[in-house]
């Protein structure tokens, strides 16, 4: 047999190991994302309830809608709007993580097993799953950001229904083509900063809380590689995740949702630092945590689904543990 059908012999996996990896993260985190968005439009809303640059520059038309907790929010959301609007958003929601999980998943394994040398067997270092988890988030959510921008503007369409403001995008294609047209590439990439700075930190927590804490069960207790360890570190890496994330991702969901001149810059906040100071000094420190039990309630399932779908499928096509 030739080298070259040798190679085409062998299974997927192994003939595109890179690619292979790809496509099962973005099917467990598919799965992972539809599940528990309504949390995440529940979380986006949260966010922007109450924002004191929007009350300063009298930016909002009608009635202010109150701040009302999870629960009554996303009640709110489904008598007020529709049950189905729950999922609103959910389209490019999906896009993103496709990309995004994808990129970041490929990236952090890159790092630790090239690149930062992980020998199989052996307790890896904190600080460089902290390197190899905040650079790979980085990546990803740089890639995946303008998906991002249309989900955030998007889940907050049917506010602007309620309080009597036009629509502003007919779908997720239109969104993309709008926004293009109206702010040029660099708009789609609006708020791109903080969005980098929250996934970084997401992934110190994720990432890292994931590979750390699931090596150190393996190597350090009687549990074994399966489904009751993953569950443990999956855990884990939700809470430490929306604990390090919240505070850039209220920056990042309000510098998204900002209104925007038509050379594509912000009309609320000069930038993601401008945006921080703002908030705090009009709302107060604990407000960098609007909507933490949501992104936690969220993370927690997201992490716990994902991190079981990822391992299990990864097992059935033939790939190695994570």
């Amino acid at each position: 047999m030739s080298p070259a059908e040798e190679e085409r012999s062998l299974p997927l996996p192994e003939r595109w190991p890179r690619a292979s990896k790809f496509a099962l993260s973005a099917c467990a985190a598919a799965v992972a994302e539809l599940v528990t968005f309504p949390l995440d439009l529940t979380k986006t809303r949260l966010q922007i309830q109450g924002e004191a640059a929007v009350r300063r520059d009298g930016a909002a038309a009608g009635q202010a809608v109150p701040y009302r907790g999870m629960l009554r929010t996303a009640a709110g959301i489904a008598q007020e709007e529709g049950v189905g609007k729950l999922w609103q958003g959910a389209t490019p929601a999906v896009y993103r993580h496709i990309v995004y999980t994808g990129v970041r998943m490929v990236t952090y394994e890159h790092l630790r097993d090239s690149v930062l040398g992980r020998a199989e067997g052996e307790s890896f270092p904190l600080w460089k799953a902290v390197v190899g988890g905040m650079s790979a988030g980085a990546i990803g959510q740089f890639i995946a950001s303008p998906t991002d921008l249309v989900k955030v503007q998007m889940q907050m369409e049917g506010k602007r229904k309620l309080e009597g403001k036009p629509l502003r995008f007919r779908g997720v294609h239109h969104a993309f083509l709008k926004i293009l047209s109206e702010g040029g590439i660099r708009g789609l990439w609006a708020g791109w900063v903080p969005n980098v700075q929250r996934a970084a930190l997401v992934n110190m927590g994720d990432l890292t809380t994931y590979d750390s804490v699931k090596h150190f069960l393996l190597l350090n207790t009687p549990l074994v590689d399966n489904s009751v360890t993953h569950s443990v570190s999956s855990a884990c890496s939700g809470l430490v995740a929306a604990v390090l994330g919240t505070p850039a991702d209220v920056v990042k969901t309000r510098i998204m949702n900002q209104p925007r001149d038509k050379q594509g810059r912000g009309l609320l906040y000069k930038s993601s630092m401008d945006c921080l100071i703002q908030t705090v000094q009009g709302e107060g420190f604990m407000s960098l945590y609007k909507g933490f039990i949501p992104t936690w309630m969220r993370m927690a399932p997201w992490s716990l689904v994902f991190w079981l779908t990822y391992e299990q499928i990864r097992r059935m096509c033939g790939v190695s543990s994570f």
